[in-house]
């Protein structure tokens, strides 16, 4: 998919696959903190300070990482705080771009036609993959981060004083629990799909796919008898499930060959999937569309022609995806 190399884009390959044949996700490069005061985060450095207006998303509605800020930002209120730039779904030989796509927009802060030329703008020198999401400063014209993590915990603390329907989706007295299944739930299923989908040999995706559904399994298991995975309320490791189940039957199933067993085989998580697919302003950040242009046409090297099949064309506003009446089903 190509990096930049000293400021430069080149087409060489990111070399996240190890000699072993799995796939090794290498890790975000700007990690500044935006705080209520200004003051420095966990990591970065000062004068990021949480101000309606003053940042910009640079987003994919294909990613999963990217959507689950723009989950962020709709599901507190803060769509009329920080603006969007929305890349088209398809990232080839000169990564994400922006170009015509229904949903997709032109660049609105750099008026870039790639996104490297953004991460240029921010660091003329910059070197490694170039990512979505972008939380950008137009203050300072800079990428204050390209954590996905760390921006949902930015928007989700820092913008409490500014979003119109705030939320604490991380209450300190579950925070060990959410930090254990967050862990979790990284490991075998955000990041355990790409482990199975661009495993290069057999022994790598047998041990990703052995634990991307050992993980499942638990999940389903918890989720018997309790509505969201800390309880009655939804908190960060939900959304964080949701946006790779999301994803699951139209392609992680097919296109990852996450093919154990179908999602319909844990209907404690797919009952879970549809109840946060109806929580109020979610339905709106998810386009299919541009997941399955992206994921079956950019992803040649495991689809070689592009083909996207029909098992993938998944009706979201049909019966089967009706909000669910919530009750236990025990275990």
């Amino acid at each position: 998919m190509g990096l930049m190399i000293n400021g430069v884009w080149s087409t060489s390959d990111t070399a996240e696959i190890q000699q072993n044949g799995q796939f090794v996700r290498k890790p975000s490069a700007f990690r500044n903190w935006i705080t209520p005061d200004g003051s420095a985060g966990p990591t970065g450095d000062p004068g990021f300070k949480a101000e309606a207006g003053r940042y910009h998303l640079y987003v994919s509605y294909a990613c999963p990482w990217a959507h689950r800020t723009l989950i962020y930002r709709s599901a507190l209120g803060l769509q009329d705080a920080i603006s969007i730039s929305v890349v088209h779904p398809v990232n080839m030989e000169n990564g994400w771009e922006f170009d015509a796509f229904p949903g997709a927009t032109p660049d609105a802060v750099n008026a870039a036609r790639y996104l490297y030329q953004v991460y240029a703008h921010a660091d003329p020198l910059y070197s490694g993959k170039v990512t979505v999401p972008i939380l950008w400063d137009l203050q300072t014209g800079t990428i204050v981060n390209n954590e996905s993590s760390e921006i949902m915990r930015m928007l989700g603390d820092a913008f409490g004083a500014i979003a119109t329907a705030p939320v604490d989706f991380y209450p300190s007295h579950l925070r060990a629990e959410i930090d254990a299944l967050n862990a979790d739930i990284y490991t075998h299923l955000n990041n355990g799909v790409y482990r199975c989908g661009f495993a290069a040999t057999q022994t790598a995706y047998d041990i990703a796919v052995t634990g991307l559904f050992g993980a499942l399994d638990r999940l389903e298991s918890r989720l018997a008898n309790r509505r969201y995975l800390c309880g009655d309320a939804i908190t960060e490791c939900d959304w964080r499930l949701f946006t790779t189940m999301i994803r699951f039957a139209p392609v992680y199933y097919f296109h990852f060959k996450c093919n154990l067993r179908p999602l319909s085989a844990y209907p404690n998580v797919l009952r879970h999937t549809r109840d946060l697919l109806h929580q109020p302003g979610i339905r709106e950040t998810v386009h299919l569309d541009h997941i399955n242009t992206h994921y079956y046409l950019a992803h040649r090297r495991i689809n070689p022609l592009g083909l996207i099949p029909i098992g993938a064309q998944i009706d979201l506003d049909g019966p089967d995806w009706d909000a669910p009446d919530w009750q236990a089903t025990g275990h």
